[in-house]
């Protein structure tokens, strides 16, 4: 059976990077798709289509999570992994306090992953750019709204602890038993 795995946490706590090593690693990883979302409103004159139209950009981002995780289904892979889940696009919409059908939890349970990653906040790495608007407190906020939210569709979590790279891609290996 395939393993589904998440690694998820705060703007700028290093998943895409973690993703990245275990992409070298030559793992099946699925990459962040919110950036993709961003830069194609953008092209289309919206500059932040989260802050203009959060519903939209989250459906966006439920489809686009939902074809990610169908697509790895389909892969003669062992193990997956994945630049966040489904269930943080609604862990963002709690962040932000707007209302969401509850097709948003029905598509958290429905698609189900094995291992769920959070990388706490790190303000030593934390860097802001064109499509990260969020300053490190909004990352701290948004990081207690992912635990909330995985914890509420009872997954355990297992929090990555701070350290290069390596370190921390080898704790997730080592923490699946590979």
């Amino acid at each position: 059976m395939q393993q589904k795995i998440v690694i998820t946490g705060g703007p700028g706590t290093g998943k895409s990077t973690i993703i990245e090593e275990l992409a070298k690693r030559n793992f099946t990883c699925m990459t962040e798709i919110s950036r993709e979302v961003t830069l194609n409103a953008r092209s289309k004159g919206i500059e932040q289509l989260f802050l203009t139209n959060p519903l939209l950009f989250s459906e966006l981002l439920l489809e686009g999570r939902k074809n990610q995780y169908l697509e790895a289904a389909k892969k003669n892979n062992d193990i997956v992994f994945f630049d966040r889940g489904i269930p943080d696009v609604h862990a963002y919409m709690n962040y932000i306090s707007i209302d969401y059908p509850d097709t948003y939890i029905t598509q958290s349970n429905l698609y189900r992953y094995n291992y769920i990653f959070l990388m706490p906040p790190w303000e030593e790495i934390y860097i802001s750019d064109n499509e990260r608007y969020e300053n490190f407190e909004q990352a701290l906020a948004i990081h207690n709204h992912l635990e909330r939210t995985y914890k509420e569709l009872n997954y355990n979590i297992i929090e990555v602890p701070k350290g290069d790279i390596n370190e921390r891609a080898n704790f997730i290996l080592n923490a699946i038993q590979l």
